[in-house]
This record gives C-alpha cells, structure tokens and sequence, in this order.
C-alpha cells in the first residue's frame, strides 16, 4: 500500500481528500502544519506528498525546498494561487504537478495516480542507480550503458550525477548552476546547455524508450525515466 502525506491546515479539505485517497485504496498521513509535515515526511518516507502553499507557520514554497534538498519523492502543490507564475514557480522549485482551488477530489486523484504512474521503475541499491540499461555508481562516480563506461568531464559528471538522483524533476538553468557550478561561478548559463549538449552525445547510446534528458522550454531540464 502507498502512502500520502496531505498537507492541509484546512481541516474539511483534508478529511474529504483522506476518504477519497483512502477509498482509492491509499494510506494517508495528515499535517496541518509545516513543522508537523516535515517531522511526518521524515519519520513515515511517503510515496507522495499533496502539499498546501499557504500555511499557518511554514509555507508549501519552504517545505518544497527542505524536500528537494533530501528526496525526490513526488510533490503536487495544492492552492489558491493560480496565476501562471505561482506555478512556474512551483514547478521550478521541484514540484511534479500543480492543482489550484477549488477543485474536485476526483481531479486530485487523477493527477495523484498520474504522477505516481511517472515515477521511475529504477532498480537502487545504496550506491547504484540503474535505468534502464544505464547503470550510475554514486561511489566510484562510474556511468555505463550495457556495461560499457562513458567517459564524461568531471563537471559534465558531475551534473549527471545531480539530475539522475532527481529522476523527473525539473531544475532551471540558474539552480543547476547554484548546485553543481557553484553560487561563486560568474560565468554565462550557457554552460549548462553546453554540457547537457555532451551528456546527450555521451549517452546516445541509452534507449529513448528508457529515458532522456528532456528540455522544457522557458523553464529548464529534467532527467526523465520512462516506464516500460
């Protein structure tokens, strides 16, 4: 069985979505809090997180960001706030879909079980990542395909590295730069579509039917896992 955290301070919006999750044959863990979400996320490792942006102590925006920084679980932000640059923003931090209120529960339980449908079908073990038929070492920092290594520069792997341990999240070029450049690099963004240009060629061998590095106009790339 498959666990959503639902993140509601509204307490009728987060018990009617709890009987809808719960008849769709979900667990359900409710906060009504920040504090308590990420106590919640922490303790209980959730499948999937439905997250309110407008809380009573800490926002969804900041609770997105302590989440990025240690998982990739699925996040849908639930909220009022539907003007487009709400959810780029949104989007943008890390988010996996975006539902604005009102809404019907059985909207949410699409997108739940869409957004659970993209989740990649990834073989881990503590320092293997494998995809397919690329495999990436987190440890000795060795990628292969078919069991043959790919040579890559140390900032290009480095890159790899970062997005293939975020599988289907979207990163902007100026986060990737912050993560993997550095906030001191003061050179131009075009580094970032430059090395995704190598990673590419390096990984041609990777079946698109497994995956590809994907670009989404206007708003950044993504490491995207396909399932068979």
């Amino acid at each position: 069985m498959k666990t959503i955290l639902l993140v509601e301070d509204e307490e009728t919006i987060s018990r009617v979505l709890t009987v809808y999750l719960q008849h769709e044959g979900y667990e359900v863990l409710q906060a009504f809090n920040g504090e308590k979400a990420l106590t919640l996320f922490l303790e209980q490792t959730p499948n999937l997180v439905i997250l309110d942006v407008m809380l009573p102590d800490k926002d969804g925006w900041s609770i997105l960001q302590e989440i990025r920084e240690i998982s990739s679980c699925p996040v849908i932000l639930l909220t009022a706030l539907g003007d487009i640059d709400y959810r780029l923003k949104g989007l943008n931090q890390g988010a996996d879909d975006y539902i604005t209120k009102p809404f019907i529960s059985e909207e949410v339980i699409a997108r739940v079980n869409a957004v659970l449908r993209r989740s990649p079908n990834v073989l881990d073990s503590e320092n293997t990542k494998q995809y397919g038929c690329l495999t990436i070492n987190l440890d000795s920092h060795v990628v292969k395909i078919n069991g043959e290594t790919v040579v890559l520069t140390p900032k290009d792997l480095s890159l790899l590295l970062f997005l293939s341990t975020r599988p289907n999240r979207t990163f902007t070029r100026d986060s990737l730069i912050g993560n993997v450049w550095g906030m001191d690099y003061d050179g131009s963004d075009r580094a970032v579509d430059l090395a995704i240009k190598r990673i590419r060629q390096a990984l041609a061998k990777w079946p698109s039917s497994q995956g590809e590095i994907r670009t989404l106009r206007g708003l950044g790339y993504q490491f995207c896992v396909y399932e068979k």
